[in-house]
């Protein structure tokens, strides 16, 4: 049997993989939802209303798998790791509190006006309901990329017999690589939910949906992950160049780069081997390596053989990296064509309209993808320089943690087939059962007729 070392980190990973697919759609989703509203106001349009019904259930949904898995995965700062606690618990205590303190509770008590009171209170109320659940799950992001931010490049603390205490909270809070990572993870959930809402409606397309919400909502979607996909590489590239000056050993490892030199080539593909500290079957494009991180075609990076010992595995971060970037890349050329198809009334073609559903969960790859190359790249240590993630873990029995493993495995792949199960039946249901109201037909210039398209319909 593995080792409890091996078990604690592999569950953790579970739990975290698992709960970061819902945040990242709920955090950018509430914003939307705030357009949405706005938008019926302003026009009284009831499309509007149809889509900010439709997209308020799932914000729902994913809101409480979030916050379920964000519970069970606090608890294993006790049960797995109680060396975290231990050593770090006056620095993250404060912050995992001040997320519950001041966004949960927001979310969680306005989501309910969101939900159930729409015919129940005044309109500009229901939309500041909205507001206010958009800013909780922005706050909520705040604290935990503040704290994860802190692991990363901690700042602000001092040890007193091997316990880390706080000494200035503004800077442990906006420590180094706070604003670039917190603006990285922000814009992944745009992309997140844009492609999300985008794949659904054009799922309700396909099937036959002739109403205008879906289209509607399409366009908005496909519009907004054409500009922040620019933003996002924009926003990458600086925060890649402050990880570079705080955790070299990080991005020697994303690049594959084993010795340090000058005019570094830009892997496209490579086999990294880390016992004999090499790579194989390279395709490399010459000094863009050294473009990107220090702007110099001949400009210097560390390799990893200079911290032989301090590094993460390179293998992870030399995949998830390029995962990442190609999903991005793909993002981008599909929110671009698509963008460019609506723009000038060309209609979108069922290819257009497949390939939308298909990238549906695309942000999903990608912040996993990012997410791993983020936390993999911090070992060993669990706090960079501060604690090892070795000295950290528990030391209950090994059987022990293999039980709530499975059992958390298990559970978590049944409520994510549950999930998405869901997500597509009520787009069937919202084809099905929702009827066209006279004020929402559609000049259908942009899509292909579906089965269910009467030529009144398309007057």
């Amino acid at each position: 049997m593995a080792d409890v070392f091996l078990l604690s980190r592999l569950q953790f990973a579970t739990n975290i993989s698992f709960h970061i697919l819902f945040p990242s759609i709920s955090i950018a989703l509430g914003w939307f939802l705030f357009y949405f509203k706005v938008r019926f106001n302003i026009s009284r349009h009831p499309v509007w209303m149809r889509i900010y019904r439709f997209w308020v259930k799932v914000f729902a949904l994913t809101f409480a798998l979030g916050v379920v898995s964000g519970i069970t995965m606090s608890f294993q700062f006790g049960t797995n790791w109680p060396g975290y606690m231990e050593t770090v618990g006056n620095i993250a205590g404060p912050l995992l509190g001040y997320e519950v303190l001041t966004a949960f509770f927001l979310e969680a008590t306005f989501l309910g006006v969101m939900l159930f009171g729409i015919h129940r209170v005044p309109s500009w109320l229901h939309t500041l309901a909205t507001l206010l659940v958009a800013v909780g799950t922005t706050i909520s992001a705040f604290w935990i990329i503040a704290l994860n931010s802190w692991m990363q490049t901690p700042a602000g603390y001092e040890m007193r017999d091997g316990v880390a205490h706080a000494l200035d909270w503004w800077a442990i809070i906006f420590n180094p690589s706070f604003p670039y990572r917190l603006t990285h993870v922000l814009l992944a959930s745009g992309l997140t939910a844009s492609f999300l809402i985008a794949g659904i409606s054009a799922y309700r397309i396909v099937r036959g949906d002739n109403k205008k919400a879906p289209r509607l909502a399409l366009k908005t979607a496909v519009f907004v992950a054409a500009i922040l996909v620019p933003l996002q590489i924009f926003v990458g590239d600086l925060h890649g160049l402050n990880t570079l000056e705080n955790q070299p050993q990080k991005v020697a490892a994303m690049e594959g780069i084993w010795d340090t030199q000058k005019g570094v080539p830009l892997l496209l593909f490579a086999v990294p081997d880390e016992k004999n500290r090499t790579n194989h079957f390279e395709l490399a494009i010459p000094n863009i390596t050294s473009i990107i991180l220090t702007h110099d075609p001949d400009g210097e990076v560390q390799g990893l053989n200079d911290f032989i010992g301090e590094h993460p595995p390179v293998a992870p971060l030399f995949y998830g990296f390029r995962i990442m970037i190609g999903t991005g890349m793909l993002m981008l050329i599909i929110a671009w064509f698509t963008s460019f198809k609506l723009i000038r009334n060309q209609p979108l073609s069922k290819g257009v309209l497949y390939s939308l559903i298909g990238m549906s969960f695309s942000g999903w790859i990608a912040t996993l993808a990012g997410w791993y190359v983020t936390e993999i790249g911090r070992q060993p240590y669990l706090v960079s320089g501060l604690l090892k993630t070795s000295d950290a873990v528990t030391d209950i029995a090994p059987e022990n943690v293999m039980f709530t493993f499975i059992l958390y495995l298990s559970v978590y792949v049944g409520l994510l087939i549950a999930y998405l199960h869901t997500l597509f039946l009520m787009a069937r249901r919202a084809v099905e059962i929702e009827e066209i109201q006279p004020e929402e037909r559609l000049q259908q210039k942009h899509f292909p007729k579906t089965p269910n398209t009467t030529a009144g319909e398309l007057s």
